[in-house]
C-alpha cells in the first residue's frame, strides 16, 4: 500500500541557479567552490556522502561514510578493509559518491575507479583520530555478525587497558581509498522540479562540460 501522506510531500527548491557560464571549467574546482558554500553555512555533517560500491556479480550496496580529504588526485575515505564495503572494492574497484545538501538544494554525484591511499597516507590520518576511535579499529571485525553489542564492548575494554599507554598502531585491516573521478554531476534544485544539471565527463585527460535534462 501506498503511503499517500508521504506521496503528497512537496517542497519547491528556489535557492539558486547553476549554469555553464557561472561554473568552474574544472570539476574539482567547482566542487571545492560548493564544499566552502557548505562550511560557510555550518550544515550538519558537510563531508558525508553515500558511498555505493558493487560486488563482483553486480549486486550493490550502499552506506553513508565521511569524506576527509580531496585533492585533483580524487576524493579519500578511510574503513576496514575486510568490512563489506571494503571487500567489494577489492572485488570491483569502481564506486559513485553522492553529497546531498538539503539546505542548499544541492547535490553532487561523483563516479570513477578506486585504488588504496599509500600506508603513509593512512598512517597519518589514523594517528589523528581520537583515541577511542584508534581502539574502536581494533576491536570492531565490521560487518561481521556478533552476539550482541556486550561483546564488542569487551573487546573494547581490554584494549583500552592494554593500549593505555595512548600508542595505538593501525591495523593491518584499516586504511584509506581513493576514488579517483571520471564523472562528475551537479546538480541544483530549481522550481518546478526543472533541477539544473551539469556534468563533466572525462575524455582522453580533458573535461567535457554538458547540462542534462532535468
Amino acid at each position: 500500500m501506498i503511503n499517500t501522506n508521504l506521496a503528497g510531500l512537496r517542497q519547491e527548491y528556489s535557492r539558486s541557479k547553476l549554469s555553464r557560464s557561472s561554473i568552474a571549467s574544472d570539476p574539482f574546482e567547482q566542487f571545492a567552490h560548493w564544499m566552502d558554500d557548505v562550511l560557510k553555512a555550518e550544515i550538519v555533517e558537510p563531508t558525508a556522502m553515500m558511498l555505493s560500491t558493487a560486488s563482483a556479480d553486480g549486486k550493490p550496496s550502499a552506506r553513508v561514510v565521511l569524506l576527509k580529504g580531496f585533492d585533483k588526485e580524487g576524493f579519500v575515505f578511510f574503513t576496514n578493509y575486510a568490512s563489506r564495503k571494503g571487500r567489494e572494492l577489492a572485488e570491483n574497484p569502481h564506486a559513485a559518491l553522492h553529497f546531498f545538501w538539503a539546505d542548499l538544494q544541492r547535490q553532487v554525484n561523483i563516479s570513477g575507479s578506486v585504488i588504496r591511499v599509500t600506508a603513509e597516507e593512512s598512517d597519518e590520518y589514523f594517528q589523528s583520530r581520537p583515541f577511542t576511535s584508534r581502539v574502536g579499529a581494533w576491536a570492531s571485525n565490521q560487518s561481521e555478525k556478533i552476539d550482541s553489542r556486550t561483546v564488542i564492548m569487551t573487546k573494547v575494554a581490554k584494549l583500552l587497558l592494554h593500549y593505555a599507554s595512548g600508542n595505538v598502531p593501525r591495523p593491518p585491516h584499516w586504511g584509506g581509498f581513493r576514488v579517483i573521478p571520471d564523472r562528475f554531476e551537479f546538480w541544483q534544485g530549481r522550481e518546478s522540479r526543472l533541477h539544473d544539471r551539469i556534468c563533466y565527463t572525462l575524455n582522453d585527460q580533458n573535461w567535457e562540460i554538458s547540462r542534462l535534462s532535468p
